[in-house]
């Protein structure tokens, strides 16, 4: 099956203003279609045409012959998972078996939220801060370009966008302020505890 751009689990402005339909309309019609557009056409006529994006990102990851493959399929699973992460009215300190599990791994919910907001920060030019599970343990990692903890074996929790394309129009060049909005505001915990193994 080709890889498809799934359609947004929430109307364009509705997370605004912390996101606006502005910034989801080129982020997610333009940035995002783009990837799914240029992994169909490299994926087309190969031995990985019509296999799932996580099996394709697997099997990509590392190939610099089929570095463009991996990019734009990992750019356009990292961006599915995006959407997913957030919700109106959502972000706030996490309620079920992911609030427990964050208060083991970092001490309290406030621990996790300053190290999650510093990996969005400190990763240099454009990429991702993720929460993964790493076996049972919960980690905290931030990854360049299209990169994901997919490649590395680790399973994705959370994400944050940190390329420009995710605020700039919102935020300019304001970063942090970003990253605090969408951990207070947004970020959906109902999927981030149905992702836990």
């Amino acid at each position: 099956m080709a890889i498809t751009l799934p359609e947004l689990p929430y109307a364009k402005d509705a997370l605004a203003p912390v996101i606006s339909a502005q910034t989801l309309e080129f982020h997610h019609g333009k940035h995002h279609n783009a990837y799914v557009t240029n992994a169909n056409k490299l994926l087309a006529g190969t031995d990985l045409e019509g296999q799932d994006m996580e099996s394709i990102i697997k099997k990509t990851a590392g190939d610099t012959s089929r570095v463009g493959i991996f990019n734009n399929t990992a750019q356009a699973f990292n961006h599915s998972f995006y959407w997913q992460c957030m919700k109106p009215g959502g972000g706030g300190a996490p309620t079920g078996p992911i609030a427990e599990r964050i208060n083991a791994a970092f001490g309290s919910y406030e621990a996790f939220a300053e190290q999650f907001k510093t990996a969005g920060a400190t990763q240099f030019g454009s990429g991702w801060a993720w929460l993964v599970q790493d076996g049972s343990d919960l980690k905290i990692m931030k990854t360049p370009n299209a990169d994901t903890p997919l490649a590395h074996g680790l399973k994705p929790l959370l994400t944050v966008d940190v390329w420009e394309h995710a605020y700039y129009l919102d935020y300019q060049n304001r970063r942090p302020d970003y990253l605090a909005a969408f951990l207070d505001k947004l970020v959906n915990w109902d999927f981030v505890n149905a992702n836990l193994k």
